[in-house]
């Protein structure tokens, strides 16, 4: 999904920046605009202005709530999914101590190797798509390995104890369908560029109110564009995973593979 979006590979601290500078950009031209038309206005066209931008504020409030909790909840979805993986892969790994002892050893490795792989893969940036790929499909080899032991213990000795392995199997496959999904799950491309839009907008409508009026911003303003910006920020870091300041806690998967590999 990633690769068909103009900014799902660009550094969130540049397109913020990006953004400020088209903010700074937009002032400027619209209090440059303003401020050759501002003989040809009267009151009431002035409040007129101030009563869009008002509007404008508003509109981007909703945009950013709206956009953020968007981004909080894929960040809420991908922390869960990570979390049940690993609960998953526990618990197949109790599981193996149930098989035959003629291929307890070879389920414990391969399950070892698993839990490995998947961690890897935590940990390789949602960018680099060729090696998550190549980590998926190492995990899925091993998976198929793990499941003709299954087959093989369900066919040679059927029961409640292979039956149980072979179930633990079947949804520690589906945990990682899911995490896997629940990285390529983000804010729609659309609705930040609408986001954007309306905060260039909004910075020539200041600038061009600035202009009508003869009064340069003062500092209320610039604060707030500042922290609309970093909140546009934040919300483009938790959209993308595994990249910049805020990263999904890889801790459980952490602890599953390590207590797999103990003696």
């Amino acid at each position: 999904m990633g690769q068909n979006e103009l900014m799902y590979d660009i550094n969130s601290g540049l397109i913020a920046l990006m953004l400020l500078i088209s903010m700074g950009l937009a002032m400027k031209l619209g209090r440059y605009v303003g401020g050759r038309g501002r003989h040809h206005h009267n009151e009431e066209s002035k409040s007129q202005v101030g009563a869009v931008q008002g509007s404008l504020l508003g509109l981007l409030a909703l945009l950013l709530g709206f956009t953020f909790s968007l981004a909080l909840n894929r960040y809420d979805d991908r922390s869960k999914a990570v979390v049940a993986e690993a609960n998953a892969i526990g618990t197949a790994w109790l599981r193996t101590d149930l098989l035959a002892e003629d291929s307890r050893a070879e389920a414990k490795a391969l399950m070892s190797r698993y839990g490995i792989l998947r961690l890897e893969a935590g940990r390789v940036p949602a960018s680099e798509h060729e090696r998550r790929a190549e980590l998926v499909g190492a995990a899925e080899t091993v998976f198929a390995q793990l499941w003709a032991i299954a087959s093989a213990e369900t066919a040679t000795k059927p029961g409640p104890v292979s039956m149980s392995f072979a179930a633990s199997l079947n949804d520690m496959i589906d945990a990682l369908g899911a995490r896997d999904a629940a990285i390529e799950r983000h804010v729609p491309e659309l609705v930040l560029f609408l986001m954007f839009a309306t905060f260039v907008l909004l910075g020539s409508i200041l600038g061009y109110s600035s202009g009508l009026t003869a009064v340069k911003a003062g500092f209320p303003i610039y604060a707030m564009l500042i922290l609309i910006v970093v909140l546009v920020f934040v919300i483009i870091d938790l959209d993308r995973p595994r990249r910049g300041l805020i990263e999904v806690n890889q801790a459980s998967m952490q602890a599953v593979s390590e207590t797999m590999l103990k003696p």
